[in-house]
C-alpha cells in the first residue's frame, strides 16, 4: 500500500465516478563523484521552459495543465558513480512566483509515493500553496523511474486488472502459490521492461537529482515542501547535502527508524485508528449514518465480515469487473487518506453490502492509479521499484506467515493485506541500499516536521523520530490533532500560518507546536 498522493488520487476518483454515473544485481547507489562541484557535468545545464504537454500515460493521462504551467527536463547521471556517462530525462514544472515582493527561488515538492508524477500533481494542487507562490516559483518533478523520467513499466494494464483483482490475502497452500505466482509474473515484466534502470531508481539517486535540479534552477539552497515518502527523500538529501538545505517542511512524516516490516505494522496500526475514528463518528451521528452497527466495533466487525463474504465471492463492479476482496480492501484504505472521503466511505460500505461494488471498486482505482479508460500510470510500479531499491530487506514464505499474527492483531481490517505485502520484494533482482535510511544532517538548517495524529500512512509517531534522526537543531516538531494524510493541506489555519511564516518569513516556529482541527 503506497503512501498514495492524495490530490491525483482525487481526480482519478472524480473522474471515475463521472464514468460509473454515465455508464542484473548491482545497487546503483554508488557515491556521487561529482558531490560538491558547482561545475559538475550538466549541474548547471540551461533549462528550456515550455508549454506544457498532455500528461503521458506514466503520467496518468488528462488534460494539459494550461499556460501558466511551464515544463522542462534535465538531464541527469543514470548512474552517480559515473556521472560523465548515460543521462536520464528529469521532468520539470513550475509556475512563476506571482508576488510583488522580493522573490526567493524555487520551492521544489514531492508528493509522495513513493512513485507518483510531481508534473501531474502540483498543478491540481497548487490552490491549496497559493500564499507560497508570492515568493516561490512552484516547482516539482517526475523523481526517476515516475512518468516521464524514465518510467519503470512492468505490466500491461489487462495484467495490472488481474493483478489487483487478485487475492492478496491467501488462506490455503493453493492460494498461496497462486499469490507468489502473482507476485513472480509481475516481478519478471518489470526486469523484462525496466530491467537496465532497476538499479538506479532508489532513494539516494533520487536526492542527488534534487541537487542538480538545485543548481540547475540557479538556487543557492534547497527551499523544499516534502509529503508522505518526501519526507524521506528530503531527509536523505539533508543527510547527503547539509550545506545545501535551505528553508524546508517535511508534512506527513515517513518514520526513518523503521525497517520495511515495521513501517507496514506502524501502516496497519495506522489504517485501523483512522477507521476507528471513521467508525465511532458514525455512531455519533446515529441514525443518520448508514452503516449497521451502534458501537465502532460493530462497525468493525461487519466490514470484516463482507471481506470475508467478497473473498468467497466477489460483486458487481464497473463493467465486467468485480469488486474483490482485495479492491475493496484497496478502496477502505483510499477513503481514509482524507476525511474528505469519509462521507464516499460509508457510502461505497452501505452499497457493498447490499450487493453493489462500483463505488469502492473506483476509490480502489483511484489508489492505483487507473483512469476510467482503463489505463494505469506508473506509481505501482515505481512504487515497489523504488522501495525494492531501498530496503535490505527479503521475505521468505515462513518467516511472512510467521509475522502475520502480530499484522492480525494490530487490524483486523488491513493486517493481512499488509502483512502479505512484506513479500513484495523478495527474490528482487536489485539488493536493497539499507535497512533504514540515514538522515542525520548536522548543520542543516532548520527544518519544520509536521505530524498528523489521525494519519494513517505515515503514524504520528513518525514525526518525533525524524527529528531525532535529523539532529540537535534541525528538526523543529509541530504537531496537527486531526485526521487525513497530511496537516497543510487539511486548509488547518494554524498550521499554515506556521508554515507560511517559516517558508515566506524565515520565522521558525516553536518547537512542538501544537495545532488542533476546528
Amino acid at each position: 500500500m503506497p503512501n498514495a498522493l492524495r490530490v491525483t488520487a482525487a481526480a482519478v476518483l472524480t473522474a471515475s465516478l463521472l464514468s460509473t454515473a454515465a455508464c542484473s544485481g548491482a545497487d546503483g547507489s554508488g557515491k556521487d563523484a561529482t558531490k560538491g562541484k558547482e561545475n559538475a557535468p550538466g549541474a548547471r545545464a540551461a533549462l528550456d521552459w515550455a508549454t506544457c504537454p498532455a500528461p503521458s500515460a506514466a503520467q496518468g493521462t488528462g488534460q494539459a495543465p494550461g499556460k501558466e504551467w511551464q515544463c522542462a527536463t534535465l538531464a541527469v547521471p543514470l548512474d552517480y558513480a559515473k556521472p560523465e556517462g548515460e543521462t536520464i530525462p528529469l521532468a520539470l514544472i513550475r509556475a512563476k512566483a506571482t508576488g510583488k515582493g522580493d522573490r526567493i527561488g524555487s520551492l521544489v515538492f514531492n508528493f509522495g509515493g513513493p512513485g507518483g508524477s510531481g508534473v501531474t500533481t502540483l498543478p491540481g494542487a497548487a490552490k491549496e500553496y497559493a500564499a507560497l507562490r508570492a515568493r516561490y516559483d512552484l516547482v516539482s518533478f517526475d523523481p526517476r523511474g515516475v512518468g516521464r523520467s524514465a518510467p519503470v513499466l512492468c505490466e500491461s494494464d489487462a495484467q495490472l486488472d488481474r493483478y489487483y483483482a487478485g487475492d492478496s490475502t491467501p488462506a490455503t497452500p493453493a492460494q498461496e502459490q497462486t499469490f507468489l505466482a502473482g507476485i513472480k509474473t509481475y516481478r519478471d515484466g518489470c526486469v523484462r521492461n525496466s530491467g537496465k534502470l532497476l538499479p538506479y531508481v532508489g532513494t539516494e539517486n533520487a536526492a542527488r537529482d534534487m541537487d542538480r535540479l538545485r543548481q540547475a534552477l540557479g538556487d543557492e539552497k534547497l527551499h523544499y515542501f516534502g509529503i508522505s515518502y518526501g519526507t524521506e527523500l528530503g531527509g536523505v538529501y539533508a543527510h547527503l547535502f547539509p550545506k545545501n538545505v535551505g528553508r524546508a517542511v517535511f508534512d506527513a512524516v515517513v518514520d526513518p527508524t523503521k525497517t520495511a516490516e515495521e513501517g507496514a505494522l506502524g501502516q496497519a496500526k495506522g489504517f485501523q485508528l483512522a477507521l476507528g475514528n471513521f467508525e465511532q463518528d458514525c455512531v455519533d451521528r446515529g441514525d443518520a449514518c448508514r452503516l449497521q452497527g451502534s458501537t465502532p466495533q460493530e462497525i468493525d466487525a461487519n466490514i470484516v465480515k463482507l471481506q470475508k463474504s467478497l473473498a468467497a465471492k466477489p460483486i458487481e463492479g464497473v463493467g465486467e469487473r468485480q469488486l474483490t476482496e482485495t479492491a475493496a480492501t484497496n478502496g477502505i484504505a483510499y477513503a481514509l487518506y482524507s476525511k474528505e472521503a469519509w462521507p464516499l466511505l460509508e457510502q461505497g460500505l452501505d452499497e457493498a453490502e447490499g450487493g453493489q461494488g462500483q463505488l469502492l471498486l473506483v476509490m480502489s482505482d483511484a489508489l492505483n492509479g487507473r483512469d476510467p479508460k482503463g489505463t494505469y500510470n506508473n506509481i505501482g510500479a515505481a512504487n515497489t521499484a523504488i522501495n525494492c531499491a531501498d530496503s535490505t530487506e527479503r521475505y521468505t514464505l515462513e518467516q511472512t506467515k510467521a509475522k502475520l499474527p502480530a499484522f492480525h492483531a494490530a487490524s483486523a481490517v488491513f493486517g493481512g493485506f499488509l502483512g502479505w505485502g512484506m513479500l513484495g520484494c523478495t527474490d528482487w533482482p536489485v539488493k536493497g541500499a539499507f535497512e533504514t535510511p540515514d538522515v542525520n544532517a548536522p548543520g542543516a538548517a532548520p527544518i519544520v516536521v509536521i505530524g498528523n495524529t489521525g494519519d494513517p500512512a505515515t503514524p504520528y509517531e513518525g514525526a518525533r523520530k525524524m527529528v531525532e534522526r535529523l539532529g540537535p537543531g534541525v528538526g523543529v516538531e509541530l504537531t496537527y490533532k486531526g485526521e487525513g494524510h497530511g496537516a497543510y493541506n487539511s486548509g488547518d489555519v494554524c498550521v499554515q500560518k506556521a508554515v507560511d511564516a517559516y517558508l515566506l518569513d524565515g520565522k521558525v516556529p516553536a518547537a512542538r507546536t501544537v495545532c488542533t482541527a476546528a
